[in-house]
């Protein structure tokens, strides 16, 4: 809820007022007046320096933080739809910059790559943070040949590798790990494509794809590039109807709920972090222990 009103589809209307800024930071009031002789020019420093303060506070709050359109939204002067769009944004827009953390009425504050600064309904986008600047440090990549695949597996401590179907085809190289990046349609160039842009392994797995982000290149192996589209293959785990007769007992009295985000979505992905020993060895994440668009 957003002052009372159910967060949906953008309002058509919101109730005017003055734009007070509330959701800045509380800051000590200084009452200089009541000091004999204070000086009126030190006063006006000491403002200025809490200015200064307020604004640097509500920047670094905002900073590191994009935001991206999911669906068509239009780019607003007004957190209302009171007045008319600046214009429509596209998916295909660069990210936008947030200028302020919280949302107001449901919109947030941004800055096109155009320079354009104005207002977008939530639910038409994503905020996300930056991915890390050059010369940040990238993720660790796990060294040595990794170990067999078990049910008895910790992976990311939820009994998932109790379902993996025959799990010591699988080389752990390092038990629970996040992973960011977009998902791919993997059924894209494949005679049946599938709805949600994932292959439905006749064990009951999925089999999708994840365009990694820039820190987490190194995931991807030369198996990856030849046969998966350089992308990171992330499988959940008796997510579909079995069909492989030798899996079943995999699935035995489970199966998996989770909701895969639509291809083009930005999301991290929990799992182990596994080679696979058959086919052309790629790297994949499973089983998946969660997927959280970002």
């Amino acid at each position: 809820m957003v002052h009372g009103r159910r967060v949906g589809r953008e309002p058509t209307m919101s109730l005017r007022r003055d734009r007070l800024l509330y959701s800045q930071p509380v800051l000590p009031v200084v009452i200089a007046g009541r000091i004999p002789g204070y000086d009126k020019s030190v006063r006006g420093t000491v403002r200025l320096l809490i200015s200064g303060v307020a604004l640097l506070w509500w920047t670094t709050a905002a900073s590191g933080q994009t935001v991206t359109v999911v669906r068509n939204v239009n780019l607003r002067p007004d957190p209302s739809s009171e007045y008319p769009s600046i214009r429509v944004l596209t998916p295909s827009e660069p990210p936008l910059t947030l200028l302020e953390s919280s949302p107001e009425s449901g919109y947030y504050h941004v800055r096109t790559s155009a320079g354009e600064e104005g207002y977008v309904w939530g639910r038409d986008v994503g905020v996300s943070v930056a991915p890390p600047a050059p010369g940040a440090p990238a993720a660790p990549i796990p060294a040595g040949p990794g170990i067999p695949g078990s049910p008895s597996m910790v992976g990311c401590g939820d009994s998932l590798w109790q379902h993996v179907y025959h799990p010591s085809r699988l080389l752990v190289q390092q038990d629970c790990l996040t992973v960011t990046g977009v998902i791919v349609d993997a059924t894209a160039g494949q005679a049946h494509h599938q709805p949600d842009g994932v292959r439905h392994e006749a064990d009951g797995d999925t089999h999708g794809w994840l365009q990694v982000d820039s820190q987490f290149v190194d995931l991807i192996n030369p198996g990856n590039r030849s046969d998966e589209g350089g992308n990171l293959v992330f499988e959940i785990v008796c997510h579909y109807t079995v069909t492989q007769s030798d899996a079943r007992p995999a699935c035995e009295g489970f199966a998996d709920h989770t909701s895969i985000p639509p291809p083009g979505t930005h999301v991290a992905i929990t799992g182990t972090f596994v080679q696979e020993k058959n086919h052309k060895k790629w790297n994949e994440i499973h089983p998946v222990s969660r997927i959280e668009a970002r």
